[in-house]
């Protein structure tokens, strides 16, 4: 009865090792965080600078500068989505700020002797997930808007430009 039960585990065990197939996860984008509008929106934004100072490796200051970047693309794509666009775009530009941080703390890593190679992967990855939503961006918004708020003056919001930037600070 043993010999049974030990030849159904150890059977059992090998077909699961023969059938076992590596799934790969492609570049993620987070979920949006707080957004302008919420209780907790500046104090987000506040632990946000304060994360600088607690990422202050090369490695840590790369990796926390890529999700910053994430992270404002995905408020700046949603507040374009609900049309809350002077907001948008100060999110973008705020990815923007983070995106071209990346290559020169990338450069660092290689001038300090460490291993960039997944790193830099990572950001060949990120460039192409977020040229991808600024693709879609420019397909679906305007050239370019008036914004009109009450009692002041009128802006002007030149999408295409802004959008065109993005996406050549983010060619690799």
């Amino acid at each position: 009865m043993k010999t049974n039960i030990i030849c159904f585990l150890l059977l059992s065990f090998s077909l699961s090792l023969l059938l076992r197939s590596v799934a790969y996860a492609d570049y993620l984008l987070p979920y949006p965080s707080y957004m302008p509008g919420n209780k907790l929106y500046r104090a987000s934004k506040l632990l946000d600078r304060l994360g600088v100072y607690w990422h202050w490796g090369t490695i840590a200051s790369f990796n926390y500068r890529l999700a910053m970047s994430d992270k404002y693309l995905v408020e700046a794509k949603t507040l374009f989505e609900y049309k809350q666009y002077l907001l948008a775009v100060d999110a973008l530009r705020r990815s923007n700020e983070q995106f071209q941080m990346l290559s020169p703390l990338l450069t660092r890593v290689g001038n300090e002797g460490k291993e960039a190679g997944k790193l830099a992967e990572r950001m060949v990855e990120a460039s192409s997930v977020h040229r991808g939503v600024l693709e879609r961006l420019k397909r679906e918004l305007p050239a370019e808007f008036i914004w009109k708020p009450e009692k002041r003056e009128s802006t002007t919001l030149d999408f295409a430009t802004l959008l065109t930037e993005a996406m050549e600070l983010r060619k690799l």
